[in-house]
């Protein structure tokens, strides 16, 4: 890439910044109030549906993407599949942030979204395996891609409950993955987490502690989907081909809490649809730890996974599975780290409890 083209992309990328932060504007000034309960990390009700700034600066983007540059187009019908699903769930998102609605009608508009992308042709046909090289998944390529989509879009929304903390951990997972993309001169990757970097950071800087707006389900369901969909476009649809393991390892953070509380939830008998607030960053904030430093903790959690995500693509293929190993590490050490703080806090692990 030509600096001249870097500067270009960079000030494209500042205009979507400006216009996402302008509809966060509009959102704090017509708000959607979100009122704490006894789950909140908030004391006083604070607007929500900041995340219609990501959503349009992404939206934009991705039409004059279509209008101005070829070189990074993906087929039409991929794209309406991208654009049309993720601009769906974001809609039925807002409409929850407005008027709550039920779990079961947000998880069908998840699964009708998902459905919507495996139709457009975004299924993982084939897996790039470390060890064992490239895997035709056959029938099991549909039912791993939905399992993934819909994974990673509760993922993502199930941790957005502290100020700051998805929004800079997808912002930094975003700049990784734009560096990464444009490395292996993957483009649509590359332009695409552009504009989801510059809608997110339009957002941050009115979302950090003490926060003045909250994302809401529109930013964070649409961020986990567009995020798992570019993951599988990774493998399945640029012709660099990076791999689809790169978004896992960027988003590790978010997963291993989510993956984690869900599995210690299940294995404890609780309701997995029961609101709780004890995931690893509730607990540890429950435990004192401050808003600020539990989300500079996940901040520096994406800056290490980007660093191993960089270091992934250039290990040699028996090698690439052990850069996992660091990060599952910093992350076992950080449960320890609040299941200490929760002894001595005398807070237990089940929902409720403390």
């Amino acid at each position: 890439m030509t600096l001249p083209a870097f500067l270009q992309h960079m000030g494209f990328a500042l205009a979507l910044a400006l216009l996402s932060a302008a509809a966060v504007r509009a959102m704090i000034a017509w708000p959607i109030l979100d009122h704490p309960n006894a789950r909140s990390a908030h004391a006083s009700p604070t607007p929500r549906g900041g995340g219609v700034g990501v959503v349009l600066a992404f939206v934009a983007g991705m039409l004059a993407l279509y209008q101005v540059a070829d070189f990074a187009r993906i087929a039409d019908r991929q794209f309406l599949g991208v654009i049309g699903a993720a601009v769906a769930i974001a809609a039925v998102a807002l409409l929850d942030d407005a008027r709550e609605l039920s779990a079961r009608l947000r998880f069908a508009a998840q699964f009708a979204a998902a459905l919507v992308a495996l139709g457009s042709g975004l299924v993982l046909t084939r897996l790039a395996l470390p060890w064992t090289g490239v895997v035709d998944l056959g029938l099991a390529g549909p039912a791993l891609t939905l399992f993934w989509v819909l994974g990673c879009t509760n993922a993502v929304n199930f941790m957005d409950g502290l100020d700051g903390l998805v929004g800079g951990t997808v912002l930094i997972a975003c700049a990784a993955l734009a560096a990464i993309a444009a490395s292996q001169e993957a483009w649509f990757l590359y332009a695409a987490a552009l504009f989801l970097l510059a809608g997110f950071a339009g957002f941050l800087p009115f979302n950090l502690h003490p926060a003045r707006i909250f994302m809401g389900d529109v930013g964070s369901q649409f961020a986990g989907f567009v995020l798992a969909v570019l993951a599988v476009a990774s493998a399945r649809l640029d012709a660099a081909q990076v791999s689809f393991l790169i978004l896992p390892l960027l988003l590790f953070g978010l997963l291993f809490d989510a993956g984690f509380t869900l599995l210690r939830r299940a294995a404890m008998g609780e309701r997995l649809g029961e609101a709780h607030r004890t995931h690893l960053y509730q607990i540890a904030h429950r435990a004192g730890v401050g808003a600020r430093a539990v989300a500079a903790a996940h901040w520096g959690f994406a800056l290490f996974h980007a660093g191993l995500a960089a270091l992934f693509l250039h290990l040699a293929s028996w090698a690439k599975p052990l850069v996992v190993l660091p990060a599952l590490l910093v992350q076992l050490l950080w449960l320890l780290f609040v299941a200490r703080r929760a002894r001595r806090a005398g807070l237990g692990w089940r929902s409720g409890a403390g």
